[in-house]
């Protein structure tokens, strides 16, 4: 909004400064950290009043979890919020990959906070039918590939040329950000610990997409140019601004859970910017952890479906340390760390062609 009054006042004055998308994404990072910050306290004591009894905790789970009882979730509201109204406030309206990541965001948002509401209301971890969850997500997703896409090419890390999958690229969109969205879901186990990782999956993809955006930088790294993604990187900059809000009350002993609320939508629009820069693979690479943690569930229920016995003590995996005796915040650095040196290894991809 602000970049088209910018735009009718003809960039003059301080005005000028809203033309550039590094000033818009820092200016949006602020905007969603104060946002999340201010609302905050209010918002978690709301949180708290109208819940009750809070997340139903998995009496089958570490017992050290047994203590959070009584901990609201939800708490992903919050950093809807923040990014969104950040989104609408320095992003260029005009742009179809903002708008296919507004979709993505809020109706991966909703459908987590459906699937939130149920539980807490039940107290219990059913909530929405898996099968229902995933159609929701899948038109969505589907609908925001059909705004975005305009080239059907994979392009794949270290090569500089693309593989055209024509129609087939649609439905390969639509994969990517809803196994991103439900991958993220599952790392969101124990305190702080999908917030960062998605903080600095965010981090990472601004520079792609930064990057992505502009013909000379595209041209020199080899990469595919997309006219417009450049303003991507300035929701990468709302969701670390709102994750850093978020992550202030999050970090142990947790004020408040994210739930399916927050990680559904950061996970769907870290998704969607992998799908508007043709970053997909290199998405896989950033966030590795999340695809480790999506991986250990799959392969726990096909083993145990298949043999009765068990690969991990404990799926997703991060449970599975603290079975064998990692404490939570021990868990949580450790996965912090492995989330950064990916990252690295993604960016380096970038020049490697």
């Amino acid at each position: 909004m602000l970049f088209l009054i910018a735009e009718w006042l003809n960039f003059e004055g301080l005005a000028n400064l809203v033309r550039y998308q590094t000033f818009r994404a820092g200016a949006c990072l602020l905007t969603a950290l104060v946002i999340g910050l201010v609302m905050g306290p209010r918002f978690i004591n709301m949180l708290r009043l109208s819940q009750g009894k809070g997340q139903p905790i998995r009496l089958d789970g570490p017992q050290t979890h047994l203590a959070k009882r009584g901990t609201p979730t939800m708490g992903g509201l919050l950093v809807l919020i923040s990014v969104t109204v950040s989104m609408l406030l320095w992003m260029d309206l005009r742009s179809f990959l903002v708008w296919a990541c507004i979709a993505v965001t809020v109706g991966f948002g909703l459908i987590g906070f459906l699937d939130d509401w149920d539980k807490v209301r039940k107290s219990s971890h059913a909530g929405v039918s898996g099968k229902v969850r995933l159609a929701g997500e899948f038109a969505i997703a589907g609908v925001a590939a059909w705004l975005i896409v305009r080239d059907t090419s994979l392009y794949l890390p270290f090569v500089t040329f693309g593989i055209p999958l024509g129609p087939l690229y649609y439905l390969f969109a639509a994969f990517v950000i809803v196994g991103a969205g439900n991958a993220v879901n599952l790392t969101d186990g124990l305190d702080g610990l999908a917030t960062m990782p998605v903080i600095i999956a965010a981090g990472t993809f601004a520079i792609i997409a930064y990057l992505v955006g502009r013909t000379d930088f595209a041209a020199y790294l080899g990469i595919p140019f997309v006219e417009g993604a450049g303003e991507l990187a300035i929701l990468c900059a709302a969701i670390i601004g709102g994750g850093l809000a978020f992550l202030w009350f999050n970090a142990p002993p947790a004020a408040v859970f994210m739930g399916d609320t927050g990680s559904l939508a950061l996970g769907g629009a870290l998704g969607t910017i992998a799908v508007g820069t043709h970053h997909e693979v290199v998405l896989g690479i950033v966030g590795g952890l999340f695809v480790l943690e999506a991986a250990s569930v799959i392969i726990q229920v096909f083993w145990f479906k298949r043999t009765g016995k068990r690969v991990f003590k404990m799926a997703p995996i991060h449970h599975h340390y603290e079975q064998k005796g990692w404490a939570e915040s021990t868990v949580v650095i450790r996965f912090w760390i492995v989330a950064i040196v990916l990252a690295v290894i993604g960016l380096a991809t970038l020049k490697l062609r």
